[in-house]
């Protein structure tokens, strides 16, 4: 073990995910030095910048999610436009490869923006030692000790594991391993029908496996506004997902090559046997070893910790951003929440509205949103009114044969101001970013409906539901 010297930095960043490498990058940008460190390792030993967002998460599975989407409408739906396919096969390496592509890609650029904006970057575990300083140890043993007069961490979370479903990496496997599968299971066991659950099922059920997703709670993502998810369930089901609310795994015990789970639900005791099992039961924030002995960095009775509205933590000049801190667990989330602290060590005006975060769920359809869902409006004792519009009758749908889904708007019936926009259908990821902006700017529903929308596109389903709260919609029988 050798001990390097000492070095000096106006921020250090500790975690180089979506939350930390744009923290650093804009920190450099204002004209502080700056360094990172990371200590992410892939599969097959070597480390890259990016989290598990560039790495294991977000960006892999969005790959696999659109190869498995094209699949499966050249499979179902290419007929209706005309198209006919012989032969229609995939190749499993081929979209693997792909993949990994994209990935090595974006994680290779991170490095490139470094050095670009004068970021000095470290490849090894991070530690906060007292006074600000951070020890860094790299993958040899060789140690670096860094003195910060700022210190951000950025540690990102992990997948909770289940004591009573082990990951073994090859039968039982995390929301990483489902995305390194080099043949399609012909039964897929999937515990958690969240998030993560919904497009890893998604993924490898378009390709032909049956896929079973045991929830635990009787409500089909409660997260998500009641009219929505009850949409989207339908056509989940209609696409093959067996999706089986209140189950409450018991067990999970591998045997020879498969997997067999045992399950309560409401019929009593059930089992299950399945090639794979994935564990997606959600995700607790990555503190190991982070802190050394003597920094007493105040953390919540879930491990996160713990911030005021600024990111600040209990420690003068260490801040904290991202999944380790409360929040949704969001990859822009954490964004934000770096840039904003990058720009307040500078001396600069930093802000995150956590009102005007939008979330999106990548199956198909889409499901996005952002703002109140109107339960949560409605237990507020505000008057509201709701607009909601069917992609049915919208020109641009019917022309791309994705009729799915609607758009809900939820406006205040004094003032009109718009608190919630709900959406499933085709692209609704991007469909969101117009809603983000109005709620952004406290735009009112009548402001959506002045706004002309180009026709024929998807957006203007978002116009009409606008209109339709107040009983105008042009295309829609108002009642």
């Amino acid at each position: 073990m050798k001990k390097m010297d000492k070095k000096v930095f106006d921020v250090v960043v500790v975690g180089g995910g979506p939350a930390g490498y744009p923290a650093a990058i804009r920190a450099a940008q204002n004209g502080l030095s700056v360094a990172c460190i990371d200590e992410w390792k892939n599969r097959d030993g070597s480390s890259a910048f990016g989290g598990t967002c560039l790495n294991a998460g977000c960006i892999p599975s969005k790959a696999l999610l659109e190869s498995t989407e094209l699949y499966y409408r050249a499979a179902s739906e290419f007929k209706v436009h005309g198209i006919g396919i012989s032969d229609l096969a995939i190749d499993i390496d081929t979209m693997q490869s792909r993949k990994k592509k994209i990935v090595k890609q974006l994680t290779g650029g991170i490095e490139a923006l470094f050095k670009s904006n004068g970021v000095t970057p470290f490849k090894g575990h991070g530690r906060l030692l007292p006074e600000n300083h951070v020890e860094v140890t790299s993958a040899d043993g060789q140690i670096s000790v860094l003195i910060a007069k700022n210190v951000i961490i950025a540690t990102g979370s992990i997948p909770i594991e289940l004591p009573i479903a082990r990951f073994d990496n090859q039968l039982i496997v995390d929301s990483w391993g489902a995305l390194e599968f080099d043949s399609v299971p012909k039964t897929l066991g999937v515990i958690g029908a969240g998030v993560i659950g919904l497009e890893l099922g998604s993924v490898w059920q378009r390709l032909g496996a049956r896929v079973v997703m045991l929830e635990a709670l009787d409500e089909f993502l409660p997260m998500v506004d009641g009219q929505i998810a009850k949409e989207a369930r339908r056509f989940f089901k209609r696409q093959g997902l067996d999706i089986r609310l209140g189950s409450k795994v018991s067990g999970a015990k591998i045997n020879g090559d498969a997997v067999t789970v045992t399950y309560e639900d409401v019929n009593g005791s059930n089992s299950l046997e399945v090639d794979k099992l994935i564990v997606c039961v959600g995700r607790k924030p990555f503190t190991n070893e982070l802190f050394a002995p003597g920094v007493n960095v105040a953390l919540d009775d879930k491990g996160f910790v713990e911030v005021d509205e600024h990111c600040s933590t209990s420690l003068p000049q260490v801040w904290a951003v991202g999944d380790v801190v409360r929040g949704p667990m969001l990859a822009h989330k954490g964004t934000e929440e770096g840039v904003m602290v990058a720009d307040l060590i500078a001396g600069k005006v930093g802000e995150v509205n956590y009102d005007a975060i939008p979330s999106v769920i990548y199956t198909a359809p889409e499901i996005s949103w952002v703002g109140k869902t109107e339960s949560e409006v409605k237990e507020t004792g505000r008057p509201y009114k709701v607009g909601t519009f069917s992609f049915s009758a919208n020109g641009r749908a019917k022309g791309m044969e994705q009729t799915e889904g609607l758009v809900k708007l939820i406006t205040d019936k004094s003032d009109d101001e718009l608190l919630g926009v709900h959406i499933v259908g085709a692209m609704a990821g991007e469909l969101i970013a117009e809603a983000v902006l109005a709620i952004e700017f406290s735009a009112s529903g009548e402001d959506l409906q002045r706004i002309c929308h180009a026709h024929p596109t998807l957006t203007e389903a978002i116009h009409e539901a606008a209109l339709a709260a107040d009983g105008r919609a042009i295309h829609a029988i108002n009642r």
